[in-house]
Order: structure tokens, then C-alpha cells, then sequence
């Protein structure tokens, strides 16, 4: 049995015009039952005949994400959501409220590969890849549940999106699809530890999406203590592989870089992200240590870091910090719910 939710146009076609000789309008009908209304069943394509229905029915179903919890902090105006895919497994998106609109922060893997130290949602590994049906249904779910519409994409909850390129991609062109959400390229952003093929790949695939990197360190050595994905990755390469795809795409690179006192904050990180970026346009991101076992920096020395970069040249922003009390960071929601549950 095949889910109907997560399928493109092209595959349904191809189940409705070479499987069962209807004709191929009947795709598109069916392809709107699903993006347009959200049902949730075979019999509510009422514009179906009962005989293909029935046919349908014999190989095929329409699952949606079931809400398990959902947790809000009021004085940031966010929202977290843990959700049960139809194999009881948990997954997280979180809903960031801002002025401009609706910011929804999707998971691409149950758990993740890549083992990054400060990182939750990798402490239990790699349970599975979602689906391109699953990750989009993140979006419809959330959407249905707080009647908005969602204005703007990121791919930084659970998982490496990279890891996960075939859906992934498969996701991108659906929720781009001007029959289904038609979010706009611009409006959606993929965040990578760093495989570099994948980022060339991502380069020419014609989406032309916002790319960040989580970079976090300027040398091999230091990089790789805290991002295993380093070994086979190295930054130099990794940073060669964006500036392709600013060339490509001319979209602007955003680097996150996640300050840890006396970890990535000396002169010597300063001066080698200058010479790194220097004569580019890139952004610099640094936000606050993303691990509860971990005191975060304060305000006051993010900002005399950030001043430091500044007085070199380099573009740089600081990450406002949303969700800290409901556990908003990628897998410490999941984490703190099953502690619980306990």
C-alpha cells in the first residue's frame, strides 16, 4: 500500500493514465484533492467515479502527520509542535511568528547521522529519512492547526536536509508547485552541516533556494571536534562548494556560527574568517550555544565577538533567541517529552 499525500503530478499520472487507461485529467484532480483540499481519504475525491475509487482503495491510502503535543511560548511568540508520522514515530517543527509573517522550521530525518556535539537530535542517531510527503505535510498540519498560512521555510530541525537529498528535492518541488502551496524559491532556506557533492548537486538543480551552512569554526582541526562531518568534508572545500552556489544560484551564503567561550571566539578564529570571506558578500550568523549542557554566552560577549568581525569588514548578524523554554532547539523537544513520558 502506497500513500497518495507526498506523490508529485508525474507519479500520480503515471498510476492513473498507464495503470488504470483513465484519462489524465484524472491526475489532476486527484493531485488537487490532495494540495488544494487536504483530504484525508479516497471517498472524499467525490468527483471520482465509485469503480476508480474502489480501485484506488485496493493499493492505495491517504495518511496525514497526527499532532502528539504542542507547546508555545507566549513572550517570543513561538510555537513547537511534536508530531507522529503512521509508524508512531516523533518529529518537531517549529512555528516562529514574526512581523514580516510566519516562519515555519521543518525536520527532513527522525534523528540524524552527523553527530554534532552541540546538537540534540543527533544523540540518538539516525532513525530513519522522511518522506517528501511527510516533510511537506509538516507545513499543511501546522498550517491547519493555527489557520495561517505559512509565509517562509527552513530546513534546520531534525536531520541533515543533504542527507536526505532525493526527498528533499522531492519536497522542494512540491511545495514550490504553483498547484499546491506555491511558496516562492526566495522564501525557503536549506541549512547543511556541509556535504559538499550535495551542495554542487543543490547548485544545479535549478531551485535556486537560500543555502546556510552551519560552519561554526574557521580551522580543520577545530571544526571537526565538534562536527564529525569535517573528516570527509573539509571546510576550504565545503566554503569552495557555497561560492558556487552563490555563483550559480546569486543568492547570498548565510554561515551559522554558534559561539562557544574559549572554544571558537579567539583573535586567531577572528583573522582566518577574514581571510576567508574577505571580498565576499557572505553573512556570518553567530547565535548562542545550541546545548543544554552547556552555559550559554551571554549577550554582552556575543556582541563584543560580533563588533570584533565588524571592525574587520565582515558582514554579521546575531540569531534572536526563540523557544528557550519550550526546548525549541532541533531534538530537545522530542528528548524532554520522552524523559517525561518515562
Amino acid at each position: 500500500m502506497t500513500n497518495l499525500f507526498g506523490l508529485n503530478l508525474e507519479e500520480i499520472e503515471k498510476i492513473i493514465v498507464e495503470k488504470y487507461k483513465q484519462p489524465k485529467f484524472r491526475s489532476t484532480q486527484i493531485f488537487k484533492w490532495l494540495y488544494n483540499s487536504y483530504v484525508s481519504s479516497i471517498d472524499e475525491m467525490t468527483n471520482l467515479s465509485l469503480d476508480l475509487r474502489e480501485k484506488l482503495k485496493k493499493e492505495f491510502y491517504i495518511s496525514h502527520l497526527k499532532l502528539e503535543k504542542e507547546f508555545k511560548e507566549e513572550k517570543s511568540n513561538t510555537t513547537k509542535f511534536l508530531l507522529k508520522t503512521e509508524d508512531d514515530i516523533l518529529i518537531e517543527c517549529v512555528l516562529l511568528n514574526y512581523e514580516t509573517g510566519a516562519t515555519l522550521c521543518v525536520s527532513t530525518q527522525a534523528g540524524c547521522r552527523m553527530g554534532c556535539v552541540f546538537c540534540e537530535s543527533g544523540k540518538c542517531g539516525l532513525i530513519r529519512n522522511l518522506t517528501k510527503g511527510e516533510i511537506l505535510d509538516e507545513i499543511y498540519l501546522v498550517s491547519e492547526i493555527e489557520g495561517i498560512r505559512i509565509s517562509n521555510i527552513v530546513l534546520m530541525g531534525s536531520g541533515e536536509p543533504l542527507d536526505n537529498y532525493d526527498e528533499v528535492i522531492g519536497f522542494l518541488k512540491l511545495v514550490t508547485d504553483e498547484n499546491t502551496l506555491n511558496m516562492s524559491k526566495r522564501s525557503i532556506t536549506l541549512s547543511t552541516c556541509g556535504i559538499k557533492d550535495k551542495i554542487y548537486s543543490l547548485a544545479d538543480s535549478g531551485l535556486d533556494i537560500n543555502l546556510a551552512l552551519s560552519l561554526h569554526a574557521p580551522f580543520h582541526e577545530m571544526r571537526e571536534s565538534m562536527m564529525p562531518i569535517e573528516r570527509a568534508n573539509h571546510i576550504e572545500e565545503v566554503l569552495d562548494a557555497t561560492f558556487y552556489y552563490r555563483s550559480k544560484t546569486g543568492r547570498r551564503i548565510t554561515y551559522e556560527y554558534c559561539l562557544i567561550e574559549g572554544k571558537n571566539d579567539t583573535i586567531e578564529c577572528i583573522d582566518k574568517l577574514y581571510d576567508l570571506f574577505k571580498g565576499t558578500d557572505s553573512l556570518i550568523n553567530v547565535i548562542g550555544v545550541n546545548d543544554s549542557s552547556k552555559k550559554r554566552v551571554n549577550d554582552k560577549y556575543i556582541h563584543a565577538f560580533v563588533d570584533k568581525l565588524r571592525n574587520k569588514g565582515i558582514n554579521v548578524t546575531i540569531r534572536r533567541r526563540l523557544g528557550s523554554s519550550i526546548n525549541a532547539a532541533c531534538g530537545q523537544l522530542k528528548s524532554r517529552y520522552l524523559n517525561e513520558e518515562v
